[in-house]
């Protein structure tokens, strides 16, 4: 379908906001950026029913956590969030709203990660910061579902992964929002998508090369979960895209992976609209049904494996 006019008119703002990628910009500039623009664009936080900061122990020393509990008794459940940014931009604050809105509508505490940051901390700092979370949460929770946006979707499915592989209990449920799945240019939507539509292509490849130690880490699964040679045993997840996301092809591959393992999965593509919309339903309609699926999976793995 067309692109949304509330998508032509983000792209528009986040252009002159420049979080759209122009060669030269350093990770540091790109950071700054990321959080002028939240603090920005968000109202005053959305109340919930406490909020904490915290660390963890991590592989390098303490990781920070956020964790949101809601205003109702909660179920024995954590939703583990890690943050998107292209593995080098964003933190706790620049996902606060979005944790706030997931925390209240699904009803189950959520917990944001501050994994490391690359170029300062490449591959697989940040895989290893947020396994480290995810089994510290495996001790103070029944149920531990995994999510993420973008870069945090790739972590998340690598999460999922290597709880797998190194047969630690399972998430409850994966939650993919336009994950990375695959170092890879060549999809219809990486090729159509390419400029124009706030995440392009070269953008991307800078996000990449910033994160990888050496070329050979793409192949590598926990860069690149589409390329595990086995997708079996993984928790049920839910996927979802946009239609003019340059990610788009690299969700709908992972979906599908996902299914031919005999995975359960919910895979949604948004139409007419951009990567970055999840948590802005109230502006694009398309985003409402992405969201609503998401919350779904959420409360359900939540009462489930609790």
């Amino acid at each position: 379908m067309p692109l949304d006019p509330a998508a032509e008119f983000m792209i528009t703002f986040l252009t002159d906001a420049g979080l759209t990628f122009t060669p030269g910009a350093s990770p540091q500039e790109r950071r700054e950026a990321m959080r002028s623009v939240m603090a920005g664009v968000a109202a005053e936080p959305l109340p919930v029913g406490a909020v904490r900061d915290d660390t963890v122990p991590g592989p390098a020393g303490p990781i920070a956590v956020r964790a949101y509990e809601p205003t109702v008794a909660a179920p024995d459940a954590v939703l583990l969030w890690f943050h998107g940014g292209g593995w080098v931009t964003g933190d706790l604050d620049t996902h606060d709203q979005l944790c706030r809105q997931l925390c209240n509508d699904t009803g189950v505490t959520v917990v944001s990660v501050d994994y490391r940051l690359a170029p300062e901390a490449k591959f697989p700092a940040a895989a290893d910061d947020c396994l480290a979370a995810y089994e510290w949460a495996l001790g103070r929770f029944g149920a531990v579902i995994v999510g993420g946006d973008s870069a945090g979707g790739n972590l998340a499915a690598v999460v999922a992964l290597d709880a797998r592989d190194r047969g630690l209990r399972a998430p409850a449920a994966q939650v993919l929002v336009y994950p990375v799945t695959d170092y890879e240019f060549e999809s219809p939507a990486m090729v159509d998508n390419a400029r124009g539509y706030f995440l392009e292509a070269e953008g991307m490849r800078w996000f990449y090369e910033c994160y990888a130690g050496d070329a050979s880490d793409a192949a590598d699964p926990r860069f690149s979960p589409l390329r595990a040679a086995d997708h079996t045993g993984l928790p049920t997840a839910v996927v979802v895209t946009a239609e003019y996301d340059p990610l788009r092809d690299q969700g709908a591959a992972y979906a599908d992976a996902l299914r031919a393992a005999d995975v359960p999965v919910e895979y949604l593509c948004a139409e007419g609209i951009i990567h970055g919309y999840f948590g802005m339903h109230a502006l694009m309609p398309t985003a409402q049904a992405p969201w609503d699926a998401v919350v779904a999976a959420v409360r359900a793995a939540a009462g489930a494996g609790a």
